[in-house]
């Protein structure tokens, strides 16, 4: 008998169980909390958290990226602490606004949520979530590596909702890889966030949707709460007006079902709607590709190279040696933050900031540590050596040159304000560099000391004089700022002397002998300025389309100026006439090594994506 109530007792709480799996999964999605302080974001986040909180039969909830909107370390704890008072419990995935302006380099958001990705189960539902970037450069967004190798490691066959801050769409530069694999292991729905307003999408087949901010705008504080029954998915808005709560009628109900992949996919990969430059450019007449490798990881930032070798920094943590006559790795060296410095060499002194708050110095020909100096916060910027100083800044308001053989410090600035992000211009009488403060700093070289301070005056720190590296020519500081103006500037009193209107955002070059300054704009123009006279020479249309990378123009001597792009392409003009173009792949290209042997030249390029190539030029 009692074995009897025993095998009862056993079914029924199968049946609970089976029944539990059957039912309705509903959550929460806040998106586009953009937290700043003394905002009205804080007001409204607060809102949704108490009407979510008011709920009952919520499963979870999930946050879809910009959590702050600026990624600051105080935006990221206090969003934190207010999204730790849901009573349900919750998973977040973060945004550009979270990952691009990160005085952490992204770290913070990892330490203080714990993961980049996470993935659970509910009622017979797999989610799945991941970061976006673009992390720390401006461009299109790009699913890092990490996530791409972690997507690419998940079981098939559980019905999948995938969460993304960005649309799946052209607005990712790896969209089809992304769905490819999404596809692959029997996702059904995605939903984000990004475009602030309830929006349905389709991702070749699978069925989307971006949903509204909980900011109030020009309405009111709300939120979306969705709801999966069986095969049918519903997705309501939430509106709060004080103490009550509109919900509306959904505004979307879809049946979901299993996805198949029928994309067709040419030999390089790319699907028909991708719409940008092909791998077929590299057919045209053009450059030699000497080798080509990817890497395993994102890189974001430059080289530094001395005669047969070169050295690149990972977003995951690495500094890398390789030999220039084949690419192949020397030796590698792993470090706790992820790096988006570029580093430079000197001798036997390899150097770099890593966003576990050091500056390091390594052996450049073992990889063996020499010495490392420990700054208050991340380091973001990369180094110039100068007159056996390195010359970095950081993200904890100071600026610093420090002793290349010991590293000890010469001498520090710590008035900054905002972080530093890009490689100072530095020569015998200063150094020059801009910050995410809407800030250009003019620093004495030998002592530190301010000798002028430039402001951009705009409201927004996001049109700040930061990402772009400065150059300088017949004394003055050309400098690019998003508000898309190149400022000219005299070197020795930071006056304005000129402006070039509507002409370039972060991305700026000078010829090797000083006489030209280039720059491009978002729009598919390349410009040439005459550095003495200040009178543009040529520009030309690129072809390029939007582009928004900050990366520099590099001088290629008597073969012409070469343009990187945000998807992945190097273009070569010389006096305003495009010569060719090469695709090395579809991501950002980093700042790039260009030099001369004999009647030779070599590219030496990396994307944020991991590729490395050598190009030479005959």
């Amino acid at each position: 008998m009692k074995r009897n109530i025993s095998i009862i007792a056993a079914f029924l709480l199968s049946a609970l169980a089976v029944h539990a799996q059957e039912g309705p999964v509903r959550f929460a999605f806040l998106t586009d909390l953009h937290y700043s302080q003394g905002s009205h974001s804080i007001v409204d986040l607060r809102q949704c958290i108490a009407d979510v909180n008011a709920q009952d039969g919520l499963d979870f909830v999930l946050v879809g990226g910009d959590l702050t909107d600026f990624g600051t370390d105080e935006e990221i704890a206090a969003v934190k602490q207010m999204l730790d008072s849901l009573k349900y419990r919750y998973y977040v995935v973060a945004g550009n606004h979270d990952a691009k302006w990160s005085e952490s380099g992204c770290n913070t958001f990892r330490k203080v949520f714990g993961y980049e990705h996470f993935e659970f189960s509910c009622k017979g539902w797999r989610f799945i979530g991941c970061n976006c970037g673009p992390d720390m450069r401006m461009a299109p967004a790009l699913i890092p590596k990490e996530s791409m190798e972690w997507l690419k490691g998940l079981s098939p066959g559980e019905r999948t909702v995938f969460v993304n801050h960005y649309p799946q769409d052209t607005s990712v530069l790896n969209y089809f890889d992304v769905t490819r694999e999404l596809k692959r292991i029997g996702t059904e729905f995605e939903i984000g966030g990004h475009w602030h307003n309830n929006t349905i999408l389709d991702y070749d087949g699978i069925p989307g949707i971006l949903c509204r901010s909980t900011l109030s705008g020009g309405g009111r504080p709300g939120y979306t709460v969705v709801t999966i029954s069986g095969d049918r998915v519903t997705a309501y808005e939430r509106r709060i007006y004080g103490s009550t709560t509109v919900r509306f009628e959904p505004w979307y109900v879809r049946t979901l079902s299993h996805v198949e992949d029928t994309v067709p996919y040419d030999r390089d990969g790319l699907p028909p709607s991708y719409p940008w430059t092909r791998y077929d450019v590299n057919s045209t007449p053009g450059p030699e590709e000497v080798w080509k490798f990817q890497d395993n990881s994102n890189i974001v930032a430059g080289f530094a190279r001395d005669r047969d070798k070169a050295w690149y920094t990972t977003a995951s943590g690495s500094v890398r040696c390789i030999g220039l006559s084949d690419g192949r790795r020397l030796w590698s060296k792993d470090f706790p933050g992820k790096i988006f410095s570029t580093p430079a060499v000197s001798g036997k002194y390899l150097v770099f900031g890593c966003t576990d708050g050091f500056i390091y110095a390594l052996d450049s020909r073992s990889g063996k540590t020499l010495w490392k100096h420990q700054a208050g916060k991340s380091v973001l910027g990369s180094p110039v050596i100068q007159d056996g100083k390195v010359l970095v800044g950081a993200s904890d308001g100071v600026f610093r040159a420090l002793d290349l053989r010991t590293g000890k410090s010469v001498w520090e600035y710590s008035g900054v304000e905002g972080f530093v992000e890009c490689r100072a211009f530095a020569d015998a009488s200063q150094v020059v560099f801009g910050t995410w403060a809407n800030k250009l700093y003019s620093l004495d070289t030998g002592t530190g000391e301010l000798q002028w301070v430039w402001e951009s005056n705009k409201a927004s720190r996001m049109y700040s004089p930061a990402a772009v590296w400065p150059v300088k020519s017949h004394g003055r500081i050309f400098v690019a700022v998003p508000d898309r103006n190149l400022y000219v500037l005299d070197a020795a009193t930071g006056k304005e002397v000129k402006r070039f209107e509507k002409v370039c955002r972060e991305s700026v070059g000078v010829s090797t002998d000083g006489s030209t300054v280039w720059c491009k704009s978002m729009w598919h123009r390349i410009f040439a300025i005459d550095a003495e006279k200040l009178e543009i020479t040529w520009q030309a249309e690129t072809g390029a389309g939007y582009d928004i990378s900050p990366t520099p123009i590099a001088d290629a001597w008597e073969n012409g100026v070469l343009m990187p792009t945000d998807k992945g392409n190097i273009l070569c003009f010389k006096d305003g006439d495009l010569k060719w173009t090469r695709k090395l792949s579809i991501a950002l290209i980093n700042p790039m090594e260009v030099w001369k042997e004999g009647t030779r030249t070599f590219i030496l390029a990396s994307t944020m994506d991991g590729t490395v190539s050598l190009l030479k030029i005959k």
